[in-house]
């Protein structure tokens, strides 16, 4: 019996990161094995070294296509001697985990994004060419006049729950035609591919409700919500107590560090990151206890409770999860080892 199995892949595009997928026809019972593509068609090659090695890494039950046929996330390797490629961020992530996984992290990826009418562009609940009324009544709103894509978001999340993706929640944003699904907990590599997984799930869905789906930073100039990727994360000590969490704060606010999270954050970060629309600016570092205009918040419920997790809200919803949870992963755990 022949399946179905859809090879997915990170490609090389620059700001942004793209995904990329082909199907493969393989007898039901084998395990998917290396593959290859055109890189010079991904910006990963040039035209005259082009082939680059598709190497799986996870795979889950194709909720869409169903039967038995299966998706499969891969990284891509160079051909020359089978090393992870230069746009291979997935390797860093997996060097992270190897290195600092005695200390436990935990994710949990808010994955914001907008949904927008492919021929003009505009996000869904927007007049043509005009503005809805400001922002207030979206959020987490209920109705047809406030809410936009509701159909597209509920067959998303259950596919994400048919593949057995570690989905924990999804909600309507602050602007109009925005939404949000959460992934985790999961490790500092799980929790990538997951997200991937996630993100190639919806914007294939997204094809069949003829809908563009938008991880911009700023999808909407002026007085709008951008959309972000905020980070919660945690170490076994972080979820035993409180001190670790500050620790954990000071460390991601020493010299010199905001800058070397904010290269990893995704493209537009001084759009988004103004200091407005629940954002503290992208050249300043502050943490603070339930406070949403603070780089790093901590949980009004962590505090009372003493223990828990933090939230970076500076990471952009173009980010790639690979390289955040990696550098985060780094930083506070590489200080807590070094402590």
């Amino acid at each position: 019996m022949k399946i179905r199995a859809e090879y997915i892949w990170i490609d090389g595009t620059e700001p942004t990161r793209e995904v990329r997928s082909k199907t493969k026809i393989m007898d039901k019972g084998d395990e998917p094995g290396i593959w290859g593509f055109d890189g010079s068609s991904t910006n990963q090659a040039t035209g005259d070294n082009s082939d680059v090695v598709l190497n799986p890494v996870f795979q889950c039950p194709d909720p869409i296509r169903g039967g038995d046929d299966i998706l499969v996330l891969c990284e891509t390797l160079l051909t020359a001697d089978m090393s992870p490629h230069p746009t291979n961020t997935r390797a860093r992530a997996v060097a992270a985990m190897e290195k600092y996984g005695d200390q436990e992290p935990w994710f949990g990826l808010e994955q914001e994004y907008t949904l927008l009418d492919p021929i003009t562009g505009w996000p869904a609940g927007f007049p043509a060419g005009g503005f809805p009324a400001p922002q207030g009544p979206y959020y987490c709103g209920v109705g047809a006049v406030k809410i936009h894509g509701r159909d597209l978001i509920e067959e998303h999340t259950k596919a994400c729950m048919d593949a057995g993706l570690l989905i924990s929640g999804t909600n309507a944003e602050v602007m109009p035609g925005q939404w949000e699904f959460q992934i985790g907990p999961a490790d500092t590599v799980t929790v990538g591919d997951h997200l991937w997984m996630a993100r190639y799930l919806l914007f294939r869905l997204a094809e069949d409700h003829l809908v563009e789906v938008s991880i911009e930073a700023k999808p909407m100039k002026g007085d709008w919500n951008g959309a972000g990727m905020h980070t919660n994360f945690s170490t076994k000590a972080m979820r035993e107590a409180y001190e670790p969490i500050v620790a954990g704060c000071e460390a991601l606010g020493a010299e010199g560090i905001p800058e070397l999270h904010l290269k990893e954050y995704g493209v537009g970060i001084e759009d988004r990151l103004t200091g407005a629309h629940e954002t503290q600016r992208f050249d300043q570092f502050s943490y603070g206890v339930s406070d949403r205009g603070a780089s790093i918040r901590i949980p009004w419920q962590v505090a009372q409770e003493g223990k828990g997790y933090l939230e970076d809200r500076r990471p952009n919803a173009n980010a790639d999860p690979y390289s955040v949870a990696a550098v985060m992963t780094e930083t506070v755990c590489g200080a807590a080892a070094a402590s």
